[in-house]
């Protein structure tokens, strides 16, 4: 036996219910508008990979190996680009082939490249920048506060490099620092380091200019 509902009844149902449909809708929307739009007061923070360059002189800073060269010829993309340099000191580019950049500054390598590529192009204009000073870095490790590699600026010293690190932490023996040093045949030398005598005036010797591809030991 069928039941049959008054229309007033049927529309209190309805409606109702529709409404609940609505507002869960609503709802939905605005969990999918917040996270396609982040609250613009939200900073992102952007990577910082890129390594300090801002310390090369063109001038007087010398190419080494494993330096990574940013070459820019004028209306040449095909010849512009970024390059490292070998561990025989060349790098190649189209046109003049290998040419000597190890033992060079930026500036003497961008004539150097200029010149060559007169016998191609005319007037060419090139600007050479030592992107990544690879060659010329030093590393500390062990008990610093911030361990790392870290650009090797002119006449810097071990003890100006703890400083560049931070300084030491709680448990550092200070006493015990040593550098380890790169030397012909794949050996590394190593130079003792003692940071109370150092600042007390003695053994003064010990707080040796850093050279590249040094590594500080703080155990």
């Amino acid at each position: 036996m069928r039941v049959f509902m008054p229309l007033r009844m049927k529309c209190a149902v309805i409606i109702p219910a529709l409404a609940v449909a609505a507002l869960l809708c609503a709802a939905q929307d605005k969990k999918t508008t917040a996270a396609a739009d982040p609250d613009p007061r939200v900073k992102v923070a952007q990577p910082t990979n890129h390594p300090d360059n801002s310390w090369v002189d063109n001038k007087k800073y010398v190419i080494g190996d494993s330096d990574v060269l940013d070459i820019d010829v004028w209306k040449e993309k095909e010849i512009s680009r970024q390059i490292p340099v070998r561990p025989d000191g060349k790098i190649s580019l189209p046109l003049i082939g290998e040419i000597q950049a190890a033992g060079l500054t930026p500036l003497q390598l961008q004539d150097n490249i200029t010149q060559d590529l007169k016998a191609y192009i005319d007037n060419p204009e090139v600007t050479v920048i030592v992107d990544n000073p690879l060659s010329h870095q030093f590393n500390i490790v062990g008990q610093v506060a911030r361990p790392g590699a870290y650009p090797l600026s002119e006449s810097m010293t071990v003890l100006d490099a703890i400083a560049e690190a931070g300084g030491f932490r709680d448990f550092a023996k200070e006493t015990k620092v040593y550098v380890l040093r790169p030397a012909p045949g794949g050996i590394r030398v190593r130079i003792l380091f003692n940071y109370k005598k150092v600042i007390k005036g003695d053994d003064l010797q010990e707080n040796v200019p850093l050279k590249p591809g040094d590594t500080i030991v703080v155990p």
